[in-house]
């Protein structure tokens, strides 16, 4: 396992103009996508022809990316949203990358302690995600950051997050 400390960590917003930076999404994307954690299963060859233009072509989405020297090593995509009850924007932490080689050094602290920082820049009220019951370093860190479960009344209990595949 490489070992980094957090001050070798260099975090940034993405350019997605920037080959660099382009290029680290897709590979990071790609590498989540294929743990399982992120379903086991390599991006589709659309996915990383058009996922960085795609990205780009959204104002509501944005990117914060890790390198440890040249290497990327870490991502965030965030989108947008806007909560109703705030009539603010919400940010929605969409995905979270570590590479396996440099987990357990607080790479995904720093990313999201950036997206906090843009977050805030855009007025956003809250920052949103979902994660797997079963990933338990994950749940540690959002909860060590500052996340917690949703609800609205306690005798309704927690939200839930639900999908509906569109043909």
């Amino acid at each position: 396992m490489t070992q980094a400390s957090p001050s070798e960590i260099r975090v940034c917003r993405a350019d997605y103009h920037y080959d660099i930076h382009a290029r680290a999404v897709v590979q990071l994307l790609d590498a989540y996508a294929q743990d399982p954690a992120g379903g086991g299963e390599p991006l589709s060859e659309f996915a990383r022809t058009h996922l960085v233009e795609s990205l780009a072509a959204r104002p509501q989405a944005f990117s914060v990316l890790a390198f440890s020297g040249e290497e990327p090593v870490g991502l965030v995509n965030c989108i947008e949203g806007f909560s109703t009850f705030a009539c603010r924007p919400l940010v929605n932490i969409h995905d979270v990358v570590v590479l396996a080689s440099h987990r357990g050094q607080r790479v995904a602290e720093q990313m999201l302690a950036v997206v906090d920082g843009i977050a805030r820049e855009r007025g956003a009220c809250k920052l949103t995600l979902e994660v797997l019951n079963g990933n338990l370093a994950a749940t540690k860190l959002y909860k060590r950051v500052g996340f917690a479960a949703y609800q609205l009344n306690p005798v309704l209990g927690q939200a839930q997050f639900l999908q509906k595949w569109l043909a």
